[in-house]
């Protein structure tokens, strides 16, 4: 009798758009054509389960780290969590960030037994010089709304909001809105939300807040941020990892 056949199916689909191997130039043109595949529109499913995704380097090996962490919108509890380290393969770039961190960050999603509605990314996501921030380079591979919940600005200008959760103010290029600073938690420095891909900048907004309860990250992107540095003490100090364990 032959042994069963164990077939993991992948729990979402990601598209294989481009390769990392990629030069300066053609990584810029890139990025002008991706951009115009990006698309601000509502919702169009429902969100019940949302992911936290960020990176960190290694940079004594040369590596990306990644986490993912699953969560019922719901009931704020953690579904799974997903890691992954990958070599890196792109300089350290301002402008092309997502290119040195996006190939990490699908290998964690790859591990998801979950096919998450959402994305909140820590990092921009059209508030970026060729509107591709990693939120919205990445929502073009997951097919997934996305939203880019950064901790500081990359280009923009803004008025400060008020000091209250909730309060916020829009992030402009030139006349175009390309995001909000938003008050997360009263009386501490704001974030800098955008769209990535599939929703637009008020669900975006209304998002981050109601993901942001005692902290100034989304909870989210918070658990995935520890997640990121748990991952990263263990390849730097493995007998202290072990010993926290």
């Amino acid at each position: 009798m032959s042994p069963p056949i164990h077939i993991r199916f992948k729990a979402m689909e990601i598209k294989n758009l481009h390769s990392w191997q990629l030069t300066y130039e053609q990584a810029r043109g890139l990025q002008d054509d991706l951009a115009k595949q990006v698309k601000i529109t509502p919702l169009s499913r429902d969100i019940k389960v949302i992911a936290g995704l960020d990176c960190a380097f290694d940079k004594t090996d040369g590596y990306a780290l990644a986490a993912a962490v699953v969560l019922s919108l719901t009931f704020p509890e953690i579904i799974e969590t997903a890691t992954a380290r990958v070599p890196l393969t792109f300089p350290y770039i301002p402008g092309l960030l997502s290119f040195r961190e996006a190939p990490a960050c699908l290998a964690a999603i790859e591990k998801l037994k979950t096919a998450p509605d959402l994305f909140l990314i820590d990092g921009q996501g059209i508030a970026h010089p060729r509107r591709l921030g990693i939120a919205a380079h990445l929502g073009l591979f997951l097919n997934r709304p996305t939203i880019g919940c950064a901790k500081s600005r990359l280009i923009g200008t803004y008025t400060e909001p008020g000091q209250n959760k909730g309060d916020w103010t829009p992030l402009m290029d030139g006349d175009e809105t390309i995001g909000a600073v938003v008050r997360t938690r009263t009386a501490v420095k704001p974030m800098f939300i955008s769209p990535g891909h599939l929703c637009t900048l008020e669900e975006a907004i209304f998002l981050t807040l109601i993901l942001t309860d005692r902290y100034r990250l989304p909870e989210p992107t918070r658990l995935a941020h520890q997640q990121v540095t748990l991952l990263k003490n263990s390849v730097n100090n493995p007998a202290k990892a072990d010993g926290q364990r």
